[in-house]
C-alpha cells in the first residue's frame, strides 16, 4: 500500500509539472524543453503513456486552471528548518493547509526568506552511462556549470546550480546523451543531529507534509538518523 500510494503522490506531482510546463511552453514537447524534462521523468517513474498524453491534453484545455509554484518556509520541532513547496490552484486552501499542518505538529510557519537562505538550490541530471567516461564527462561539463559528476548503478548523475538547468539539458540534448530523469533539489548547507525521539517528532510533521496533495515536496535540515 505504501508503494502504490508513494508512486500515485509521484505521478500527482508530475501531471502538475506537465500542466505547468505545457501552459509555459505549449503542448509539443520538440519546441518545449520544460515537457520534455517532465516527460523523461514521468517515464522514469513508469507513468503510464496513455497517462502522460492525457495530462498533457488536459494542460491544453483552456478551462484547465494553472498551478503556481509557492514556496513555504517554517520550523519544525528542535529547531529543524522545513521548506516546502507546492503546486497550487488554489493558494487560500495551500496556505490554511500548511498552517495547520504545522501548527498541530508543535512547528512554526515562518515568513517568506526565513529559512530558504540555508539550502542550496541546484539540478541535478541522470543519464545512461553506456559509451561515456564519467572523469572526461566531469572535466567536459565543469565549463556548463557542473559542481559534481558522478556514476553508480543508476547511471552518471550531474549536479549544478539550479541557474544552470538550461545548459547542461541543451548540451546533454546536443551531444544525443540519453537524459533518464533531471530535477531540482535543496540541500541544507548544514544539518543537525536528533535523538530518535526527537526525529519522531520532526518525522510527524514531513509525514503530514508530504500526505498533502499540494505538496511537491520537503526540505530539511535534520540529520538523516539510521535509528
Amino acid at each position: 500500500m505504501k508503494r502504490w500510494s508513494a508512486m500515485a503522490k509521484a505521478f500527482t506531482r508530475i501531471g502538475k509539472d506537465i500542466v505547468m510546463a505545457v501552459k509555459e511552453g505549449g503542448p509539443d514537447p520538440d519546441t518545449n524543453a520544460k515537457l520534455r524534462a517532465v516527460i523523461q521523468n514521468a517515464k522514469s517513474v513508469n507513468m503510464p503513456k496513455d497517462n502522460i498524453e492525457r495530462a498533457i491534453k488536459r494542460a491544453s484545455d483552456k478551462s484547465q486552471g494553472d498551478y503556481k509554484i509557492v514556496l513555504f518556509e517554517g520550523y519544525a520541532p528542535h529547531g529543524i528548518a522545513v521548506l516546502v513547496e507546492t503546486a497550487t490552484d488554489n493558494n487560500n486552501r495551500t496556505v490554511a493547509n500548511v498552517r495547520s499542518h504545522f501548527n498541530k505538529c508543535d512547528g512554526n510557519l515562518g515568513t517568506s526568506g526565513s529559512v530558504e537562505f540555508m539550502f542550496d538550490h541546484t539540478c541535478n541530471f541522470r543519464v545512461d552511462a553506456e559509451g561515456l567516461d564519467v572523469e572526461e564527462m566531469e572535466l567536459e561539463f565543469i565549463d556548463f556549470g557542473a559542481e559534481e559528476v558522478f556514476q553508480d548503478e543508476d547511471g552518471i548523475h550531474i549536479y549544478a546550480p539550479f541557474e544552470q538547468f538550461g545548459a547542461i539539458q541543451k548540451e546533454l540534448e546536443k551531444r544525443e546523451i540519453e537524459i533518464l530523469s533531471s530535477g531540482f533539489e535543496r540541500i541544507p548547507q548544514v544539518t543537525k543531529k536528533l535523538t530518535p525521539d526527537e526525529a519522531q517528532d520532526v518525522e510527524k510533521l514531513l509525514e503530514k507534509l508530504e500526505e498533502d496533495e499540494d505538496v511537491q515536496n520537503v526540505y530539511h535540515t535534520m540529520e538523516e538518523n539510521e535509528e
